[in-house]
């Protein structure tokens, strides 16, 4: 754990990147996908953004892994958060609305606390949490039916996104386990280097160069998920997991989906059913309840970053 001071205003300042950033990361990686083959631009993107965190490390004076069990840490961290959750969320965009991506993206503060309550060192879901965790998954089913009934194609992809979601959650509570010895921000960059490679090779092999489309809409998605989205948002994120407690993080579950959702609205003109509203609605409440701090507990600590 750091004992550098927390600065309130650089802690309000990492909540706004986050929030405007990765609310606005759902309709840039629509544009992306749009005109770019997925999975080799995710992987580009991700192989950049790496490059640019190693680098600003390297300068601050941060260190390579010095062991192989550090470099094992820092592979888990890139396949399950950049290869098997961000690759994946990438290829389903291109057949999902970005406003229903990012509420089905909340299902990751309802995975969570329920993968974290089981093995030996689980905590026990209290009665507000599991209300919370089935209204969430009410609401994720009312989500999951559009407009013009249900559709397998459709569906997949949908259950795919949650899949990822699932992946996602896997990967935060093994970060939050380790013990590394590497700084945050090397950390960071290295998993994102290793996991952007596997992605650009994959999509090299599937043939993704040969549909590389070299347009304004196209290049300008990919660049605003690389500066904006993978360093400086992904660098919030570090700063406020050494700074705030958990259920304060995790706020940003609830506060990017109406963002994207007001974003794909005004962007990309995505509607959403009465029936998804409704789910939307659900989703959120239990988010919330999820996510509060317990009354009767003692105060959280902040999360521990592995560096």
């Amino acid at each position: 754990m750091t004992n550098e001071r927390p600065s309130p205003p650089l802690i309000y300042a990492a909540f706004a990147a986050i929030y405007l950033i990765w609310g606005t990361s759902f309709a840039a990686t629509k544009f992306m996908v749009h005109d770019l083959p997925p999975l080799f631009a995710g992987g580009v993107r991700f192989i950049i953004a790496g490059v640019l965190l190693v680098s600003f490390a390297r300068l601050r004076g941060a260190a390579l892994p010095e062991d192989a069990r550090e470099w094992r840490h820092v592979a888990v961290m890139g396949l399950l958060h950049v290869v098997l959750s961000a690759g994946v969320n990438v290829l389903a965009l291109r057949h999902v609305p970005s406003n229903q991506s990012a509420l089905l993206n909340t299902s990751s503060a309802l995975w969570i606390p329920l993968l974290g309550s089981l093995g030996v060192r689980g905590h026990p879901l209290t009665a507000r949490v599991s209300i919370g965790l089935v209204l969430g998954a009410t609401g994720v089913g009312l989500l999951m039916v559009p407009k013009g009934g249900l559709s397998l194609s459709h569906f997949g992809w949908q259950l795919t996104i949650i899949a990822a979601c699932f992946c996602w959650a896997l990967g935060t509570l093994y970060y939050r386990s380790v013990r590394s010895k590497t700084a945050s921000l090397m950390f960071v960059g290295l998993q994102m280097l290793m996991g952007g490679s596997v992605l650009a090779t994959t999509g090299a092999a599937m043939g993704d160069v040969e549909h590389w489309q070299w347009t304004v809409q196209g290049l300008s998605g990919l660049a605003f998920l690389t500066i904006m989205s993978s360093c400086v948002a992904y660098t919030s994120f570090g700063y406020l997991m050494r700074h705030v407690t958990p259920a304060r993080l995790s706020t940003y579950g609830y506060v990017n989906p109406a963002i994207a959702a007001v974003v794909g609205w005004l962007l990309l003109g995505e509607r959403m059913s009465g029936v998804q509203i409704a789910g939307t609605v659900v989703i959120l409440l239990g988010v919330v309840l999820v996510s509060l701090p317990a009354t009767d507990a003692a105060p959280e600590s902040p999360l521990e970053s592995p560096g």
